[in-house]
């Protein structure tokens, strides 16, 4: 028998060849069938694997281990750069799942600070979350996420308003190739805050998110999102106390609570922040405080009596200060007086009710983001 040796892959095949015609007297095989070591071998043909393990050590193929070594000294050069795999941008044959468009993709929190302008005119530089998307087409694998944030970084340096987004969101819907994008930047504002009586300021700081939208048409939607914290008094728990005094000669309290409207409103025209405060505060007039004294506290107590008021009567009387606005598009107002009664919450939610605007729903979850530390 000659036995002839081939390396296929890597892995030793040999092959042996009987001497017998159709395989007689071969090792008890008949026509090649139940030869030795042969496996549905066919005249007299009898195929043996061999592992890596029993071939020569020379024909063994040998790769060197990875080092463990972070090399400093390493330059990217294009055409490295250009050898790079760039997975997200690959083929829709790498997509995962259904072959569908996604509605928004993107980040959520990138931080940095931004200047905002202010009614002042002096620029306020404020730490700033960043959330931005962009829709993606059906036989598009991802985005290039990074991109969203290198545009900010081309314009750290500007003053933001809403304006200033509109053309962020132009030029990084244009990066990234995609029809729809959404920005949304979220940060506390600062604004000087006098006593009541004591002639005292300090600074109120409001949890604002600017938010602009374009469709795949080019037009562009702004929001301005923004949270009022106030004192609400019961108006039943008042009249109870009030009872008590007149008919018992007893002394009793109303319950009164720290409570918070979040105010969105979708613009027609440009409006301040400050401006937004200031419509937020003749509606409901029962701001919580930030430097007291003994006076600031008492003219608290007298202005909380003054105006009491129910989760339904905070949300009808910001309707009262925003609907005559004319740069107010649409808004949408939603309250939640946080008890000290009882151990829930009352909430309410008003909008104003413009065909495609904003809507009553409310996701569960924003709720516990309405409870201000």
């Amino acid at each position: 028998m000659n036995t002839n040796m081939h390396l296929i892959n890597g892995a030793g095949v040999a092959y042996a060849n009987g001497n017998h015609t159709n395989g007689h007297n071969g090792h008890n095989g008949h026509n090649g069938h139940n030869g030795s070591n042969s496996h549905n071998g066919h005249n007299g043909v009898a195929t043996l694997t061999m592992t890596p393990s029993l071939l020569a050590p020379d024909l063994i193929p040998v790769r060197e281990s990875p080092r463990r070594h972070y090399d400093t000294d390493f330059v990217v050069t294009d055409a490295y750069r250009e050898s790079l795999p760039d997975l997200q941008n690959g083929p829709a044959s790498l997509i995962q799942g259904s072959p569908v468009a996604i509605q928004q993709v993107g980040i959520h929190n990138f931080r940095l600070p931004l200047r905002y302008a202010s009614r002042t005119g002096e620029p306020l530089l404020l730490e700033t979350s960043v959330t931005g998307t962009v829709s993606l087409e059906a036989h598009k694998k991802g985005i290039n996420m990074s991109r969203v944030m290198r545009t900010f970084y081309e314009h750290k340096d500007d003053t933001f308003d809403l304006d200033r987004l509109e053309e962020i969101l132009h030029d990084y819907r244009t990066s990234l190739g995609s029809l729809d994008a959404h920005l949304i930047l979220r940060f506390n504002y600062p604004m000087v805050n006098e006593s009541l009586r004591s002639g005292l300021f300090g600074y109120q700081y409001y949890q604002v998110a600017l938010e602009a939208r374009m469709d795949r048409f080019g037009a562009v939607r702004k929001f301005i999102h923004f949270d009022f914290v106030y004192s609400s008094t019961c108006p039943c728990s008042y009249e109870l106390a009030q009872h008590a005094i007149q008919e018992r000669n007893i002394a009793a309290a109303p319950h009164s609570q720290r409570s918070v409207a979040r105010v969105s409103v979708e613009l027609n025209g440009f409006l301040w922040i400050e401006e937004l405060r200031d419509l937020c505060l003749a509606a409901l007039h029962t701001e919580t405080q930030v430097m007291v004294k003994r006076e600031d506290e008492q003219a608290f107590a007298e202005l909380n009596a003054a105006y009491l008021k129910f989760v339904e009567d905070a949300v009808r009387l910001l309707h009262e200060q925003l609907d005559p606005e004319p740069r107010i598009k649409d808004f949408k107002v939603i309250a939640s007086h946080q008890e000290s009664l009882h151990s829930h919450d009352a909430i309410s939610v008003l909008v104003k009710g413009v065909r495609g605007g904003f809507t009553p729903e409310v996701d569960p979850s924003v709720f516990a983001t309405l409870i201000h530390r």
